[in-house]
């Protein structure tokens, strides 16, 4: 199979798809890979790491997307991308499809075969997703201190406070990866931090786990509102794979809050955990709505993009050498998390969360990959 890896065009995307390491691997299984000159460039990877395991590097984006039986990425194509896709080829990479009609159109009108990292799943785990979830959850408790500052438009608190003055409350909702990474790093500033969810057995199992300074709590509306109250900085980081995410946080909670705290929703790619969120880049990362900062970088672990870039492929190789080896229908076939992945065949929704986002008729991936 033709391997490709073009660069990625949003804004101030890093990451790629594939290192080099990978490339060896796909060779090695006997596949051709192709990355796109400069790809690598923005995770500290030239083009001579990449032609010394073996890849061809191509000088432009349509010369990648036009060799390719499959395409892997980093993130969703943009409209500039939707005619590149050709029809039969595999696309494995984030889509987020739920919160985006217009990528889920083209693609099913590009007739690609979209396998997407976010819905691989086994058992209850998302082990492609796992990876930026450590780094957005990590990096969403920085963010957060970084614009609590005056500076950046936030209240002017030191987050880990000094002798005699206390620390910020941090408040993180939902205890998942992204939630637990989170309130680690939060803790490890030294910041008072509360994680809501409802999931009990989750609850325990944190409050065995955590810090002292870190608070497990079943999350109501109640001790939501009690808690944003309070909060200095809000982590947005609840999940419902593939599907739109819930509005946590609605605008009238906004009032309730403190000037210059801190919002920031890890959860934007999903459509966000905030009502008054709206996706924002690393160039323009920031808003303010009612006194509260937004921060909603719908790309954040691209900041730091050699760790995320390598995190990745760690996760993403043995699946995507499954795709590769076998053909995405035989791989679908023998894999039932690759086949949670499948979410757009040839034309037709083969993920029932992302249907059900649009009113589009669902068709079960087995009855497409016989």
């Amino acid at each position: 199979m033709k391997i490709s890896c073009p660069k990625e065009v949003k804004n101030n995307e890093n990451r790629i798809g594939l290192t080099p390491n990978a490339v060896r691997a796909y060779i090695a299984a006997g596949h051709d890979v192709y990355v796109e000159k400069g790809g690598g460039l923005g995770s500290a990877i030239p083009d001579e790491e990449y032609a010394a395991v073996g890849a061809t590097i191509l000088p432009s984006a349509a010369d990648v997307w036009e060799t390719a039986d499959m395409i892997v990425k980093v993130k969703e194509p943009l409209p500039q991308e939707y005619p590149l896709m050709q029809e039969n080829q595999v696309l494995y990479t984030y889509f987020h499809f739920a919160a985006d009609e217009t990528l889920t159109r083209a693609c099913l009108e590009r007739k690609i075969i979209a396998v997407a990292y976010k819905t691989v799943q086994e058992g209850r785990s998302l082990p492609l997703l796992k990876p930026m979830s450590e780094v957005a959850g990590r990096m969403s408790s920085l963010m957060g201190a970084f614009y609590l500052a005056k500076t950046q438009g936030g209240r002017g608190l030191l987050p880990m406070g000094v002798t005699g003055v206390a620390p910020a409350e941090v408040l993180i909702l939902g205890a998942g990866v992204v939630g637990t990474n989170a309130a680690r790093t939060a803790a490890g500033l030294g910041a008072k931090v509360t994680i809501l969810d409802i999931n009990l057995e989750r609850l325990e199992y944190l409050g065995e786990v955590m810090p002292a300074n870190v608070t497990p709590l079943f999350s109501d509306q109640v001790s939501l509102e009690t808690h944003l109250k309070t909060a200095d900085i809000v982590v947005g980081a609840v999940l419902i794979p593939g599907a739109k995410a819930p509005k946590m946080v609605r605008r009238e909670h906004l009032k309730l809050m403190k000037p210059g705290a801190v919002l920031v929703d890890v959860a934007i790619d999903q459509g966000g955990c905030f009502e008054t969120s709206h996706p924002t880049t690393h160039s323009e990362p920031t808003f303010v709505i009612d006194n509260v900062v937004h921060y909603c970088v719908a790309n954040m672990p691209g900041a730091y993009a050699r760790t995320s870039t390598y995190a990745l492929n760690n996760a993403t190789l043995r699946y995507g050498l499954m795709l590769a080896d076998n053909g995405p229908e035989k791989a679908c076939q023998m894999s039932q998390p690759l086949r949670l992945g499948l979410n757009a065949y040839k034309g037709v929704v083969t993920y029932k969360p992302v249907a059900d986002a649009f009113g589009m008729e669902y068709v079960p991936p087995e009855n497409v990959i016989h």
